[in-house]
């Protein structure tokens, strides 16, 4: 246990508090202390009655605002869960559509080769018959550098 000597409306209090809380004791008899001597003239009793009633009513007022503000907190809440929700769908869905995309152009990717591979890859067949209309071709340009 700790003693504390405090001072409010000018005089002088001794008390007892757990340890560690000396420093908020002291920090909220100056808060007592203050409110008593915003009213001079009056006993003792008096100012330490007008304080208590003066902490005791910002107290409610505070109250007061911390039940209005907790309503709207609720609401801000459920709007940060809705837009963060949003926002992971939003991210799957683009995560999806990468996806997509990077497999369509794969498959854009094996078309282009296998085009490729059919394009120079030649086949026997067609190999022949492109000779044997190259062959026709010379024939036909000999017989017409021989005309007269």
């Amino acid at each position: 246990m700790a003693d504390v000597k405090l001072t409010i409306a000018g005089r002088p209090y001794d008390v007892h508090c757990a340890d560690g809380e000396e420093a908020q004791l002291i920090r909220l008899a100056a808060v007592v202390d203050e409110k008593a001597r915003a009213m001079p003239g009056v006993t003792e009793v008096r100012q330490l009655l007008f304080a208590a009633l003066m902490l005791a009513d910002e107290t409610q007022e505070a109250r007061t605002k911390v039940e209005k503000a907790e309503p709207q907190s609720d609401s801000l809440r459920a709007a940060v869960a809705l837009a963060e929700s949003r926002e992971a769908a939003a991210r799957d869905e683009l995560k999806a559509a990468v996806s997509r995309e990077q497999a369509a152009l794969k498959e854009l990717e094996m078309a282009r080769r296998n085009a490729q591979a059919a394009a120079s890859s030649s086949n026997p067949a067609h190999d022949r018959a492109l000779l044997q209309i190259a062959d026709r071709i010379e024939t036909l340009a000999s017989k017409v550098e021989q005309l007269p």
